[in-house]
């Protein structure tokens, strides 16, 4: 949904934060500011897409896009499940090329159900990714403006669990204040709640929402 989600450091210079030259203000004021943008901030970049109205959206549609593969999948690999257990309970009965015969078809089968899932799992990364970078692009632009106003010098992202940050306090996370801020400039209202639904899937099946493991983080443009 390819990597998973790379290392992102975003730097704010002090000039940059500012918006103006270092000149335009007195020596005093501009010594406070530039200890006000020293703050040091993380953020699970793909979490905060996800979790805005716009992300949850799109991610409600993805959702019903695919639920009829999704469905098939399941199917399937209900059928492969049942031949194995009809071959494991009653091959000690078969003929020879009987249960020949059902292992062909058992494995025949199999190897359909693997090909399907595979094509399935990258569209539907393929699918998720499109997404992660077309409102990844918006997010950064909200993410730059934040740790602006709120004196932010270095922002990192988190979302990979290969990030070198081994501890952060739990008040260094922006991950909830970003959300709140691009949902604040989005028209996309929150998606009414829906019933909690079974967290359980057979093999060979995937979760209702695209698993986010293979989706990168999209790049500042």
């Amino acid at each position: 949904m390819a990597s998973y989600i790379n290392f992102r450091v975003l730097i704010l210079t002090s000039a940059l934060s500012l918006g103006i030259s270092t000149g335009a203000r007195a020596q005093a004021p501009a010594a406070a500011g530039a200890a006000n943008e020293s703050k040091v901030g993380i953020v699970s970049i793909q979490d905060a897409i996800a979790n805005t109205n716009e992300g949850k959206k799109e991610l409600d549609a993805l959702q019903q896009k695919f639920a009829s593969r999704q469905a098939a999948l399941q199917t399937q690999n209900e059928e492969v499940e049942n031949l194995k257990k009809q071959l494991q309970a009653q091959g000690d009965k078969l003929s020879e090329e009987e249960r020949n015969n059902r292992v062909r078809i058992a494995s025949e089968k199999q190897k359909t159900l693997q090909r399907n899932y595979e094509d399935f799992q990258n569209e539907v990364q393929g699918a998720e990714q499109e997404i992660l970078n077309r409102l990844g692009k918006k997010m950064l632009e909200v993410l730059e403006k934040y740790a602006k106003e709120n004196g932010y010098a270095v922002v990192m992202d988190v979302s990979s669990p290969q990030t070198p940050v081994l501890y952060a306090s739990p008040g260094m996370n922006m991950t909830k204040g970003l959300i709140e801020a691009y949902n604040a400039g989005s028209p996309v209202a929150a998606p009414a709640a829906k019933p909690a639904a079974s967290t359980a899937h057979p093999a060979g099946t995937v979760a209702s929402h695209p698993p986010a493991g293979g989706a990168t983080t999209p790049k500042k443009p």
